[in-house]
């Protein structure tokens, strides 16, 4: 499965995210190019990535980050590093 992922650092929001069957991996591709020159026009600070996964459980899980805002991510981090 393909996951395309939007996310605004700056605003800390859960991201969006579009699945795509690996079949359609070049219309994910070209929809985050679509994706990026849309936030490079409106002078958007946006994280657009494609990631590759089982399920959109493992995405969440092996990229926090995106899905829990990044301060509950930093405390979590800080906490098991603690």
């Amino acid at each position: 499965m393909i996951f395309l992922i939007e996310y605004e650092p700056k605003t800390g929001a859960p991201a969006k995210v579009t699945n795509y069957p690996d079949e359609r991996r070049d219309e994910a591709a070209k929809a985050r190019l679509e994706l990026e020159l849309q936030a490079y026009r409106d002078q958007r600070d946006t994280e657009i990535v494609i990631l590759e996964a089982k399920s959109e459980a493992a995405i969440r899980r092996t990229h926090r980050r995106y899905f829990e805002g990044f301060d509950n991510f930093l405390r979590a981090f800080e906490a098991q590093a603690a």
